[in-house]
């Protein structure tokens, strides 16, 4: 695996008719320091997909990021990507597990829900997410989560953690204050005007933290 759960987690915006204009944006937030990248796309084809992401896995393992396939365990397989995330409706864990190995991530979206983080864990994940923490463009109706629970889930989960949801440079230290291992962001990062320098300011955040979030 090119690198820890940690860092700077950068969701990419759905463009599934401007492949080159999606590559570069990754190649920014990767030159800016994020560390792990999700493709994320809701719209194309399965051809596109798989041609975005080929693409994409050669640009992540130059860069030394990982590359994390929203929802689709198999196309993660089938392009050699370093895992995939899974949500609430996304199948079954053991499939994904089965399709793509023991030595691929899976992370787990578990919302605002501590039993789900729980079950994760129990079931062999690399790492969870939570959120929404903040109101978020991507995904405007999703369930919010607090600090405090990121707080809890940092003394019961052994895993890394992942926030995501409306975070930007000026709120991400907070949650990382609270215990997040990783910031997962969408439109502050690839809507920047200058996505290698607002990269980098998200990635420096993290300068005064050891692994698992801990304030040095």
């Amino acid at each position: 695996m090119a690198a820890k759960v940690s860092g700077l987690y950068a969701v990419t915006p759905d463009l599934a008719t401007d492949t080159d204009g999606l590559l570069r944006k990754v190649e920014a937030a990767i030159r800016g320091g994020a560390r792990i990248v999700q493709y994320r796309s809701k719209t194309g084809s399965q051809a596109v997909w798989l041609e975005q992401l080929q693409r994409l896995v050669p640009i992540c393992r130059r860069g030394g990021a990982s590359l994390i396939v929203n929802d689709k365990a198999g196309l993660a397989a089938e392009a050699g990507a370093h895992g995939v995330h899974l949500g609430m409706d996304d199948g079954p864990f053991s499939e994904a597990r089965r399709l793509l190995g023991p030595a691929r991530w899976i992370g787990v979206s578990c919302y605002n829900d501590l039993q789900r983080a729980r079950d994760a864990a129990a079931a062999g994940a690399d790492y969870v997410a939570f959120g929404s923490f903040f109101p978020s463009a991507t995904k405007p109706g999703a369930v919010r989560a607090s600090l405090a629970l990121l707080s809890q889930a940092r003394k019961e989960i052994a895993l890394p953690i992942v926030a995501i949801g409306g975070i930007n440079a000026g709120n991400a230290a907070a949650l990382i204050e609270a215990g997040a291992d990783a910031v997962a962001v969408v439109s502050a990062l690839f809507d920047s005007a200058d996505i290698e320098a607002e990269a980098r300011r998200l990635s420096g955040l993290f300068a005064g933290t050891t692994d698992y979030g801990i304030r040095k």
